[in-house]
């Protein structure tokens, strides 16, 4: 097994959550001036995967994410609010790979089980479905350059830390993109998918110059014609790579220290940032971002990822009033097989220390939020972090004797208060018979359903509500408080949720059988940190 990697001296562990801020506008009241003109963007998204809409380990569905959600709600068109398509449902589903569609083909080919002659005889179907695949996005239709036009409305890419928006060009995405690549029999990777996946967007940012970043295309957008509103959610990748890898290998020492050009390349292989690291990325992202006239700022917090069930805490907890269990592995480990020898996993101190550093990340970003309404500017805080907690089923939710003083549960929607079993964030399990556990997680145990998108719009309408955003109905008619997504029509486009595969059983064997075949979960969610 590796060697474990000491928890920097920076790092104060904290033996209480962070309460959550439940107030957008901090206690500050800002005195906003009457826009001088109508603002022709109405909304503009900038961040990771939570915003770009990965689900189920792909990019494919952009029109179920949060912000495409959010601007339904506001009344927008499709050519008021704009997001990149990735060959979805024409193409192989996404990148880099689409776990329900994957399973829906198992289902249909070898039925619910997967059992030793099973196994068998999936493996040439693996083979050629991620050949193809491959093959697609590196060779065909998916190798084309994307069109160019005006900037997308929603400039989020998975994948992104804090200082990717203020560092990745279009420059840099076509010169990782020239680089050759392999056709590997055994090992079917779609190589760069990262690079990939941001390319349409940098190419849409970068107009005639492919240094531009996405923030120099926004400032444009809010100088040239106006924002209304521009949400940050940035700085989960800050972390998430600790619970993806189940390793914490921290930025280095004096990484606050160096320029931004060095900052950029001393990333590589981080899978978690010191708390100054952080701070050091978050000023330059805010100093920038300050320079953007939109009328609101909205700016998130980040979540406990060790929430996330991609990595499961094993046996029971280390104390009945503890957040935290003493080993978290994949969630098809089970408890009787688990083997802290060989398995991979992390330790109730390494998971302590990540949810320390985060709380550490949002303080900053909180404090950033405080000055920049000091300084006469509308910027509000989505507390995202304070939003998981009231919805963590095991560290919470079933576990009364381990919350804080302050928390109280997350009021799901009527229409999903009403689904049997009520969704949780266990990981996502089902059967012939339909869904047995999960629900607010897709298939990659990181990602949101669409369901799990609608709750983070739901809210982020709430903080535009509370900066004083006027929603439209779909004929320009304002609508009245509270404003509130149709979550009927949400369930009804969550394919995983209202029609699960058959073969997401409680083993999670195939999910753990496709981890042995092809590492999905260390090669296809892209959170160890790789520079572009």
């Amino acid at each position: 097994m590796r060697a474990r990697q000491a928890t920097p001296r920076e790092v104060e562990i904290r033996s209480e959550p962070r309460r959550p801020e439940t107030d957008t506008t901090l206690g500050v009241s800002v005195t906003a001036a009457a826009p001088a003109r109508q603002a022709r963007h109405r909304l503009v998204t900038v961040g990771d995967s939570l915003t770009h809409g990965f689900m189920s380990g792909a990019i494919h569905r952009t029109d179920l994410s949060w912000p495409a959600m959010v601007a339904y709600e506001l009344g927008l068109s499709a050519q008021e609010f704009t997001y990149p398509t990735y060959e979805w449902p024409t193409g192989p589903g996404g990148l880099p790979v689409d776990l329900e569609r994957l399973a829906r083909e198992f289902d249909r080919r070898f039925g619910s089980r997967l059992d030793l002659l099973e196994s068998l005889r999936a493996a040439p179907w693996l083979r050629d479905h991620m050949d193809s695949i491959e093959d697609f996005w590196e060779r065909g239709t998916g190798s084309r350059p994307p069109g160019r036009g005006a900037p997308f409305h929603n400039m989020a890419v998975y994948g992104w830390d804090v200082l990717d928006p203020l560092v990745t060009t279009e420059a840099r995405i076509e010169r990782t993109l020239a680089a050759p690549t392999t056709d590997d029999f055994l090992g079917q990777l779609v190589e760069h998918h990262h690079a990939r996946a941001a390319w349409p967007v940098l190419r849409r940012a970068a107009g005639d110059d492919p240094r531009r970043t996405v923030l120099d295309a926004i400032e444009d957008l809010a100088v040239d014609e106006g924002i209304e509103t521009l949400v940050v959610v940035l700085g989960s990748n800050n972390a998430l790579g600790s619970v993806v890898s189940l390793e914490t290998v921290w930025t280095p020492e004096g990484y606050a220290e160096l320029t931004l050009a060095q900052r950029r390349d001393a990333r590589a292989g981080c899978t978690i940032w010191r708390p100054s690291a952080f701070e050091a990325d978050w000023a330059d992202l805010v100093a920038r971002l300050r320079r953007i006239p939109a009328q609101h700022v909205v700016v998130a917090t980040v979540p406990s990822v060790t929430i996330a069930p991609i990595a499961r805490g094993t046996h029971q907890k280390v104390r009945p009033d503890s957040r935290y269990f003493p080993f978290y592995t994949r969630p098809w480990v089970t408890d009787e097989g688990f083997d802290p020898r060989h398995d991979p996993h992390l330790v109730e101190d390494e998971v302590r220390a990540i949810d320390s550093a985060i709380d550490a990340y949002n303080e900053t970003i909180i404090a950033s939020v405080r000055a920049a309404r000091e300084s006469g500017l509308d910027w509000h805080l989505f507390d995202m972090g304070g939003l998981l907690d009231r919805l963590a089923t095991r560290r919470y939710v079933a576990s009364p004797w381990a919350r804080p003083a302050w928390w109280e549960p997350y009021e799901l929607p009527a229409a999903l208060r009403r689904l049997d079993p009520v969704p949780t964030t266990r990981f996502f399990r089902s059967g012939p018979d339909g869904r047995t556990e999960g629900g607010l997680f897709s298939l990659d145990g990181v990602h949101p359903t669409t369901i799990g998108y609608g709750i983070l719009a739901q809210e982020v309408v709430s903080v535009l509500r509370s900066a004083g955003v006027a929603f439209l109905d779909r004929q320009g008619h304002p609508r009245a408080d509270p404003v509130e997504l149709d979550f009927e029509r949400l369930l009804r486009a969550d394919t995983l949720v209202s029609d699960p595969p058959a073969s997401i059983t409680s083993s999670l064997g195939l999910l753990g059988w496709l981890d042995d075949r092809i590492d999905w979960v260390s090669r296809f969610l892209p959170f160890v940190h790789s520079p572009l």
